[in-house]
């Protein structure tokens, strides 16, 4: 690990000691699927037990809630979902999730403040810590172009899921570096080198074995590249190779 890993691992071990000898709750901030890697590296040194939430049923960023053994009281995440509309329909700009990002830390705030960002059409749900809600509801009136009104809103007045776009491909064998090749477009070198250098996540957790086999259902997520679920294998090709179906998040 680098120095400021081994100092995050540090810390999550210091938070854990410190929510067991306060009695009390104590959250990590937002993390990205590296630092949860680096965590779960750590969880046999723990001193209390944990439980990890992003806001919602498929987050990728999450926070650690680090809970000590003797708990006398309920608690909840401090996460609230903000959710962002255009003020006039008719004039809303096409958003993307880099400009939605842009425009929050463009107010001084770090990234590990916030969680994920989900856009719908012309709705846009952002998950953030719960004390900056209110700063981000009075301060954030417009992105890009487009002004924009943002208020409070409760995950489960809906059901919240990352849209998709299914898509189909042909791979050589079952193997991840010949599924991330196919997925995302590079050849299979690149997509070696890839899980490699641990840019690569099968449900979350990192992989660095460019042979492991992917199984129907399995979450695919490429740091910087973005999130696919590998579905199912639909078949052979008349030259022996398998077709497979899987889905994009966007």
């Amino acid at each position: 690990m680098t120095k400021e890993e081994t100092l995050l691992a540090k810390r999550f071990v210091d938070l854990s000691r410190q929510a067991q000898q306060k009695g009390i709750v104590i959250f990590s901030e937002f993390l990205n699927l590296n630092e949860l890697n680096i965590f779960r590296q750590e969880i046999s040194n723990l001193h209390s037990s944990y439980d990890i939430f992003g806001g919602y049923e498929l987050s990728e960023r999450q926070m650690i809630a680090f809970i000590p053994d003797a708990l006398c009281y309920t608690w909840n995440y401090p996460i609230s979902c903000l959710k962002i509309t255009p003020v006039n329909k008719k004039f809303a700009e096409a958003l993307s999730h880099r400009d939605v990002l842009g425009s929050f830390m463009s107010l001084g705030i770090e990234r590990s403040k916030l969680g994920d960002i989900l856009l719908d059409e012309t709705v846009i749900y952002v998950f953030c810590q719960e004390k900056l809600a209110d700063f981000f509801c009075s301060e954030l009136t417009s992105i890009r172009h487009t002004t924009v009104k943002i208020e409070p809103f409760f995950p489960n007045d809906l059901n919240l899921l990352p849209k998709t776009e299914t898509a189909e491909g042909v791979i050589a064998s079952n193997r991840l570096d010949s599924i991330i090749a196919c997925i995302c477009k590079v050849s299979r070198s690149l997509a070696s080198q890839w899980i490699k250098e641990g840019k690569v996540f099968l449900n979350n957790r990192e992989t660095l074995h460019p042979s492991a086999e992917c199984q129907a259902g399995t979450l695919i997520s490429v740091r910087s590249i973005g999130r696919f679920r590998f579905l199912e294998c639909l078949g052979e090709t008349r030259k022996g190779r398998l077709k497979i179906k899987y889905d994009k998040y966007i």
